[in-house]
C-alpha cells in the first residue's frame, strides 16, 4: 500500500508523514521589512563609544543624529532621485563635544543645509570616541545627508539603499 492510498480514518504514522511533507512543501512568500540600522549606540560606563573603527564610530554618530532628529528622518528607502545631498565635515573632541562643522558639499539648498547643520548640532554631545580614534585629542569626520523631496533625510552611514527608478 502506498502513502497515497492509505486511509486516514485514524491517525497513522504514514498519514502524519504525508501531512507534514505537504505542509513543508507549500511555498510561502517571503516578505522582508526594509532594513534599517536601528541598533542602539553601545558605550562604556563613562560614555565612550565601544566602536573600534572610524566606520563604526561614524555609525554611532549617525544613529545619535537620527535619534535626536527622528521627526526629520526618512525611515524607508530613499527615493531614486534625491532632492539634495549635503556633506558636512566636522570635528568631535575627546569628550564627545562638537568642536567645528563646515559644509563641504551642497547643491545650494539653504533649507536642507540648515536642517543638516541643525541636526548635527542638536545631537551633541556625542559618545566619546575611543582613544585609538583620536588624533591630537580630536576626531575629524564627514557625513552625508540624503534628502528626499519632503525634506526628510537619512545619513549615508546607516541609510537604506535608494529605490530604483
Amino acid at each position: 500500500m502506498s502513502l497515497f492510498s492509505m486511509r486516514l480514518t485514524k491517525p497513522s504514522l504514514g498519514g502524519l508523514v504525508l501531512l507534514s511533507l505537504a505542509a513543508c512543501s507549500a511555498p510561502r512568500p517571503v516578505v522582508e521589512a526594509p532594513r534599517r540600522s536601528e541598533a542602539v549606540v553601545q558605550t562604556t560606563r563613562d560614555g565612550t563609544s565601544t566602536a573600534q573603527t572610524l566606520a563604526g564610530y561614524k555609525e554611532d554618530i549617525a544613529r545619535r543624529i537620527s535619534e535626536t532628529s527622528s521627526t526629520k528622518v526618512y525611515i524607508e528607502r530613499p527615493q531614486a532621485l534625491l532632492r539634495s545631498v549635503i556633506v558636512l565635515k566636522f570635528v568631535i573632541d575627546a569628550n564627545g563635544r562638537l568642536v567645528r562643522s563646515d559644509i563641504s558639499r551642497t547643491n545650494r539648498d539653504s533649507a536642507n543645509e540648515a536642517t543638516a547643520l541643525a541636526s548635527l548640532r542638536a545631537a551633541a554631545p556625542y559618545p566619546k570616541p575611543g582613544s585609538q580614534l583620536l588624533r591630537n585629542g580630536q576626531i575629524e569626520l564627514s557625513e552625508t545627508w540624503l534628502f528626499n523631496n519632503d525634506g526628510r533625510f537619512q545619513l549615508r552611514s546607516i541609510a537604506l539603499p535608494q529605490m530604483s527608478q
